[in-house]
């Protein structure tokens, strides 16, 4: 059994996930269900920080990997599953929607996927700044302002980091903030190249943005000739109740990269889909060893067992509004502490006043009742309910009471 201690030795302390826990190690994982070295059972609303969607060790998956594997005698070959994986996409995801896509892989992190986009981007402008989102907790310039220019800005090398949706509050409108930015470009290549935004800033306390802003943006994409990258490598692949959390907006990205959950078991991955008449990056991650047959194998598998259809994600917004309006009875009944919730689909936060520091003490509470949840935002003020998008109701139902509980436990304390 392995020691405890070891994770404070060896594990970066960067990696909240793995010691979110605290002493907790646990040894067997199933659908939705952990169990520690003593055999005792917790629920998972985690879903390994959302890399397992579709649970541990998924029944119906791992009995479609044996079927293939014992039919084919092996892993096929990765040239081979990644043009299956393809034609999985194009049949299942793209085709239905009326959507052109060509579809790149780009190796096993989320960040491959992202600088593919940026590349193919900068090579279609000849343009080389990009903007990305973020809440800006630490950035307030006056939003009425127009002396700021894009060097106030935050930002890391060509990267520029402007306000998210609703950043300076709801009665600043960040699109008109971010116009003005390149309004004041005196030469069209001044401005960036692409726009990345994800529609759930799921590492970033779970801010929503609205379908109007995101229209905006896109609308302000086409009229500076910016490319608009959607990041779906954390909310994609059906977290939000559709397999694309941006699609319900009508929006049309110029490129969404993914990444997390697309194999269904965890094994790294990432795929950018690109507009058709984009020229593609030149270059190609190596899929040469076995372990990237099998992630596009297991892939396609996801795709076949989950996405053929709209009946899946009938049942993810089921759970949402389920989830949904159990927070919102807390937050009802305790209002008079400021609570808040917030998200979409099955990654939702309850959220606490950060002066409270009640959500971290929320999450120790429900492991200690047997549920893992964890904790996000600044100041880890939200508590993340994330499970399983295939985690059965009356064990999603089970989760929320160890949560009512814990909720009740340490909010009536501090009253």
């Amino acid at each position: 059994m392995i020691e405890p201690s070891i994770l404070e030795r060896v594990q970066s302390h960067v990696r909240d996930f793995a010691r979110c826990t605290d002493s907790h190690l646990f040894t067997r994982a199933h659908g939705s269900m952990l169990a520690d070295a003593c055999g005792r059972q917790y629920i998972d609303f985690s879903s390994a920080a959302g890399a397992l969607n579709y649970g541990h060790d998924n029944p119906l998956l791992m009995q479609m990997l044996r079927r293939r594997l014992k039919e084919e005698g092996c892993v096929p070959e990765p040239a081979i599953a990644l043009a299956r994986f393809a034609d999985a996409i194009g049949g299942y995801l793209l085709r239905p929607r009326g959507w052109d896509y060509g579809v790149h892989y780009t190796g096993t992190t989320a960040a491959g996927a992202v600088e593919a986009a940026l590349k193919i981007a900068r090579r279609a402008t000849g343009r080389h700044k990009v903007v990305s989102f973020t809440r800006c907790d630490s950035f307030r310039p006056d939003p009425r302002s127009t002396s700021v220019v894009w060097a106030a800005c935050t930002g890391v090398g060509d990267t520029l980091f402007m306000p998210y949706d609703g950043s300076f509050g709801p009665d600043v409108d960040t699109m008109a903030y971010l116009e003005r930015q390149l309004d004041m470009c005196r030469r069209s290549e001044e401005k960036p190249a692409a726009v990345v935004v994800e529609t759930v800033l799921g590492e970033g306390g779970i801010d929503v943005l609205s379908w109007r802003w995101l229209r905006d943006l896109e609308a302000l994409c086409r009229r500076h000739g910016m490319l608009l990258v959607m990041d779906e490598t954390i909310v994609g692949c059906g977290r939000t109740g559709r397999f694309f959390s941006f699609e319900a907006s009508g929006v049309r990205a110029d490129m969404v990269a993914m990444s997390r959950s697309l194999s269904g078991f965890g094994l790294p991955m990432s795929v950018l889909l690109y507009r058709s008449d984009l020229p593609p990056v030149n270059y190609l991650p190596a899929v040469a060893d076995e372990r990237a047959g099998l992630a596009l194998l297991t892939a396609e598998h996801v795709l076949e067992a989950y996405w053929a259809d709209e009946s899946f994600a009938v049942h993810v917004r089921r759970k949402e509004r389920l989830v949904r309006d159990w927070l919102e009875n807390l937050v009802q009944a305790y209002g008079h502490l400021g609570l808040g919730v917030r998200g979409r689909g099955l990654i939702q936060g309850l959220v606490t006043p950060p002066a409270l520091g009640a959500a971290t003490e929320i999450a120790n509470k429900a492991l200690a009742g047997g549920l893992v949840a964890l904790t996000t935002g600044a100041h880890d003020e939200v508590l993340k309910v994330q499970p399983a998008l295939t985690i059965d109701e009356d064990l999603l139902v089970q989760g929320l009471e160890v949560l009512d509980r814990s909720v009740a436990e340490v909010l009536e304390s501090r009253t």
